[in-house]
């Protein structure tokens, strides 16, 4: 398949800079057999007695940072854990950057060059790790927006609580798992009163979901690997569900990705700790989620190609034209679709 396949249009104007307010007044295309708009206060009605929301509870951190080496400005965007002193990151400008070398962001506080990669990658082991580096993390970073959302330097403190969904727990993304940003306790509330059930797996996003392809054909491109988890009670919960006849709503492509990374052949799931680089492109079977719930995506990246792995290339290339012609926010604070699978689970 080649790139180009997977491109569109998309005017500025529908890239969404901020949430909309309540999370809840979100729109929802729902993509099944036609197109209807709704909005994310609608799940309770629209999803049925019996299904399991699938969310992902991993916590953005403040993964951004600016520093110097020497007299240079350095910004560098943490994308992931090697160990918990030791992180690989991208860096601008990188050209100049050199094992041995040391960047500074604060005063006592610091990484040394370990490697240097292709892209802009490099990687830093900073002065403390654990805990420690978290704290300072909270103290000099900021969130890691995805570069289409415009900030300056600082950023803007209203994104350390817009950028974090309601399920955030476990500390380790450095990009938010977008389609849970909807959700508020409300919602949930009704959900749970409507019978919908819902349990959490981790998929510790990296900043590498921001990568375009730049590959001319899809299968040269190589996916950054994540790190994730699913428990005990939750890889029960799921197969409890689905033996009952219940269907497996994925609560953002993060969490299919790491479903679909583990399901046997029957779509049974186990628990699972480790890592993931499943690029799922159209032809790819889907053995353990029955429905999508996503926001609107990039062209030409890897999370399109997904979505019309799931619900069909015309399907999709319909759904987003339909949404650019009628004003959806698109991209990670913008509005999201409920996607149905093309053909037979």
């Amino acid at each position: 398949m080649h790139t180009d396949d997977f491109d569109f249009d998309l005017p500025r104007d529908l890239i969404a800079q901020h949430p909309i307010e309540p999370r809840e007044a979100a729109g929802l295309l729902h993509v099944g057999q036609g197109l209807a708009d709704l909005k994310i206060a609608d799940l309770p009605d629209v999803l049925r007695p019996g299904d399991l929301l699938v969310t992902n509870d991993t916590k953005v951190i403040p993964a951004r940072l600016t520093g110097r080496r020497g007299t240079t400005g350095i910004e560098v965007t943490l994308h992931k854990s090697v160990n918990g002193q030791c992180w690989r990151a991208f860096a601008r400008p990188a050209r100049k950057l050199k094992a041995g070398d040391r960047l500074d962001f604060a005063e006592g506080f610091g990484a040394a060059v370990e490697a240097k990669g292709e892209a802009g990658e490099i990687t830093l082991t900073f002065d403390a790790g654990g805990r420690e580096l978290l704290a300072a993390l909270e103290r000099y970073g900021v969130m890691p927006l995805p570069p289409y959302i415009q900030r300056g330097a600082q950023g803007d403190p209203r994104d350390r609580h817009d950028y974090q969904t309601v399920f955030a727990r476990q500390e380790g993304a450095v990009a938010a798992p977008t389609a849970g940003l909807h959700f508020t306790e409300p919602l949930l509330e009704k959900l749970a009163e409507a019978g919908i059930e819902r349990v959490a797996v981790t998929l510790h996003v990296g900043a590498g979901t921001f990568l375009p392809v730049k590959a001319e054909d899809t299968s040269a491109h190589r996916m950054h690997s994540e790190v994730g988890e699913i428990g005990t009670a939750a890889a029960e919960a799921i197969n409890r569900v689905r033996a009952a006849g219940g269907r497996i709503v994925a609560v953002g492509t993060t969490a299919l990705r790491l479903l679909e990374s583990v399901a046997a052949e029957d779509g049974r799931i186990e628990p699972f700790a480790g890592e993931t680089d499943l690029f799922i492109l159209p032809g790819y079977r889907f053995k353990a989620v029955d429905l999508l719930l996503t926001n609107f995506h990039l062209p030409r990246s890897t999370l399109f190609m997904l979505v019309c792995a799931f619900a069909g290339k015309a399907r999709m290339e319909a759904a987003y034209a339909h949404a650019i012609a009628t004003g959806y926010r698109f991209y990670s604070y913008g509005d999201a679709c409920l996607l149905e699978p093309e053909g037979p689970r």
